[in-house]
């Protein structure tokens, strides 16, 4: 346990940046949902609906560190080449 003031100020801290993340990724994941669910229902508009709404939230995520820059950069690229390939 913390012993020292500023040790209990920064577990404190550290207690506030985890829920704001934990909020923040779960954002995330929530999008990123929208758009496999409309993906795996075939709907080519709702896909690109979701998908266009959940790109800039993953470049966020990635911004605020919420995420690496390549993981969402992934995510972006395997869910663009979905929505794609349900219009092929």
């Amino acid at each position: 346990m913390a012993n020292t003031s500023s040790a209990k100020k920064a577990t404190r801290k550290i207690a506030r940046r985890t829920a704001v993340n934990k909020n923040r990724r779960s954002r995330v994941r929530t999008f990123v949902r929208k758009v496999e669910e409309a993906l795996a229902a075939g709907d080519k508009a709702a896909a690109e609906a979701a998908f266009a709404v959940a790109q800039p939230e993953l470049a966020r995520a990635a911004s605020r560190g919420v995420l690496h820059r390549n993981t969402a950069s992934r995510k972006v690229s395997r869910l663009a080449q979905r929505v794609k390939a349900l219009n092929a």
